[in-house]
């Protein structure tokens, strides 16, 4: 019987943070609204303590939500959850802190101890507790370059004082597979179910999906991602890369989440009109070119049974195939096009054609079909069929 996955989208506090996506708290709660949407069980709204506008869209975020847990972002700081809880209340609320796990930032980042890190995570997370906080996590920061020493640490003092769930970040993005696979299995030892184990990747690397999904074989319940993949430097596990690639491996693979693909694309384009985001060419699931192909034999495959180049299916990711005409292109796509027009040619006319409409374009130019299509019906004096929507 295959697993459930559950998903923590980090969209509007860690994908917020990169330098250009700040968003003020009506635009938050508006990509709150529409992540919620896609059937995630929790929406990180932001840090409170860090500023008036987070406090305030963690305000308007925790009473916004309906069916998934809001949660928000504090230091091992009383303080900060203070804020926090003052900001979205206990109610359907995570409160996550982070939690300094390797020796590289306790000295260069914040000058204390090993043992001053774990009683900062014991008296932060009871004082949660006080507050009447039930869903606590502790984010082990960079986990990737701790040791099982202070992990266990760690660990095991958040779980005895109340935490519900460890995450293990990969907060520079410097980790494998097999890496980070092996610190999940080690810390899901030390804190069995029903406390949950959750990752945070980051793609300095391109491998935050890959070690996502290490740490999901390895044992963790959950993974945090964010739309598109935005986040701090290189950004954060894709959360349509994460749901889509489980939606088709279920059954090889053994996991599952409750995210409805067909609504990403829908978020995504929301999302970047906020941010400003330019829309990547090739992108998994979101690039513009992703469902896209203008190389001869790969369209002549895709006129014959898409299935031959397309695993992924566009439609079920509310996208759509374009098929584009360029120097790549190939006599079928041309045949394709005249076969629609109701026009025939023969092999003289036809190598014309493919010389004008396609040989001799410039490098980097291409069009879609139907543009090309319209073209030859007018040179050729034929009638384009017309399309439902247009």
């Amino acid at each position: 019987m295959a697993r459930r996955i559950s998903v923590f989208d980090t969209t509007l506090r860690d994908g917020e943070q990169a330098p250009g996506n700040a968003m003020n708290p009506e635009q938050k709660l508006d990509m709150a609204l529409r992540i919620e949407a896609l059937g995630v069980d929790a929406v990180e709204a932001g840090f409170p303590a860090s500023s008036p506008s987070d406090f305030e869209a963690t305000r308007l975020i925790s009473k916004a939500l309906t069916k998934a847990r809001f949660a928000t972002f504090s230091r091992t700081v009383r303080r900060d959850v203070e804020i926090a809880v003052e900001a979205g209340g206990t109610v359907n609320h995570e409160v996550q802190m982070v939690a300094t796990g390797s020796d590289l930032h306790l000295q260069y980042k914040r000058g204390i101890t090993r043992k001053q890190a774990v009683d900062e995570v014991v008296d932060t997370v009871g004082f949660a507790r006080s507050l009447g906080v039930e869903h606590i996590s502790v984010g082990i920061e960079d986990a990737s370059r701790s040791d099982d020493e202070l992990m266990r640490a760690i660990t095991e003092s958040a779980v005895e004082a109340g935490a519900t769930c460890i995450i293990l970040a990969d907060t520079s993005g410097c980790t494998t597979p097999d890496q980070y696979g092996d610190i999940i299995a080690k810390v899901r030892s030390w804190a069995p179910r029903p406390i949950k184990v959750s990752t945070h990747c980051h793609d300095d690397f391109g491998l935050s999906l890959a070690n996502a999904l290490a740490g999901l074989q390895a044992g963790a319940d959950e993974v945090q991602a964010t739309l598109g993949g935005i986040g701090e430097r290189a950004g954060n596990t894709p959360l349509e890369e994460l749901a889509g690639l489980l939606a088709y491996k279920e059954d090889h693979l053994g996991l599952y989440t409750d995210i409805d693909i067909a609504k990403m694309h829908e978020a995504y384009t929301a999302l970047r009109e906020v941010i400003r985001l330019e829309e990547p060419r090739n992108k998994a699931i979101f690039g513009t070119y992703a469902f896209g192909t203008a190389a001869g034999i790969h369209q002549q495959g895709i006129l014959n049974n898409p299935a031959t180049y397309e695993y992924v299916e566009p439609a079920r990711f509310g996208r759509k195939r374009s098929l584009l005409i360029a120097r790549h292109s190939g006599r079928a796509v041309l045949r394709h096009l005249l076969e629609q027009i109701g026009v025939e040619v023969d092999d003289e006319r036809l190598a014309e054609l493919y010389r004008v409409h396609i040989a001799e374009r410039a490098g980097g130019d291409c069009e879609d079909l139907e543009i090309v299509k319209e073209r030859l019906a007018r040179e050729l004096d034929a009638r384009v069929p017309v399309l439902a929507g247009r």
